[in-house]
């Protein structure tokens, strides 16, 4: 691996884990612009590199939401019980999208659709609207439809699925910190389904990097691993200090950057 490239990928997991510790996120909305970059460069087929960095970015997610969650844990933010209620419909959901959608859909379709509901995401997010105090989370059908479009989303944009369930657990009521520590210990399931069969629907693809293993690139899961999981603790040490509208407003700015450069990914693969 050239040492420019190292030294990309580290940044990128620096930035990735300290995000995912203060924001919930996975990292996937800042991972997967940063390595279809990098796929780009190394000459990869567009269409192929925005598949491999969705895929590889939600390899990554495993190392990264098992160290954020860990701190969350410790502060007492993770609501177990939503872990629990949205679990179920996030692997059903994931499985949908990895073995079925994500094959069938061109990557610079991805590319859009993840642009379309990060824009959403920082919108609600930035609005910071009040949700009717009367509002709660569902019950268990209603969690497990919830869990399962978070974990269909996240299995095609590659992202630990903070940017859905952060803002639907606000929606109802859930308080912001509490909606940050749940989104990061649902990070893992998301990603242990979404990679199981990302793994199965990858297995004869060809032209591929050195390195990877169907749509997973392991240079740049493992380098991107290992620096952020150094990082998540700090992030989420960071998010129980900062006020709640703030933390809100890092999170809309933070998602607007990234989604205008899917759209500009995605418009110029079509």
């Amino acid at each position: 691996m050239e040492l420019q490239i190292f030294l990309e990928l580290g940044l990128t997991g620096t930035v990735v884990g300290f995000m995912a510790g203060l924001l919930g996120l996975g990292g996937g909305l800042l991972m997967v612009p940063v390595l279809s970059f990098i796929l780009g460069n190394m000459g990869v087929a567009e269409d192929l590199s925005i598949k491999m960095a969705i895929v590889t970015s939600m390899s990554t997610i495993l190392f990264t939401s098992i160290s954020s969650v860990r701190t969350h844990h410790k502060l007492g933010a993770v609501r177990w019980d939503l872990v629990k209620g949205l679990a179920p419909g996030i692997v059903l959901g994931s499985a949908l999208a990895s073995l079925w959608i994500f094959v069938a859909v061109k990557g610079s379709t991805l590319a859009i659709l993840f642009g379309v509901f990060v824009s959403y995401s920082a919108f609600q997010m930035f609005m910071d609207k009040k949700p009717k105090p009367s509002r709660q989370m569902p019950g268990f059908v209603g969690q497990l439809g919830m869990g399962g479009l978070i974990g269909m989303l996240s299995g095609l944009v590659g992202a630990g699925g903070a940017f859905v369930s952060v803002p639907l657990m606000a929606w109802c009521n859930v308080a912001i910190h509490n909606a940050i520590g749940t989104s990061a210990a649902l990070g893992f399931p998301i990603a242990l389904a979404n990679v199981t069969g990302f793994v199965i629907s990858g297995l004869n693809l060809d032209n591929l990097p050195p390195g990877a293993i169907g749509y997973i690139w392991l240079p740049g899961l493992l380098v991107i691993a290992c620096f952020s999981v150094v990082t998540a603790p700090f992030g989420a040490r960071a998010a129980h200090k900062l006020p709640v509208k703030k933390l809100k407003r890092v999170f809309s700015f933070f998602l607007v950057f990234l989604a205008a450069y899917m759209f500009h990914k995605g418009i110029n693969a079509a």
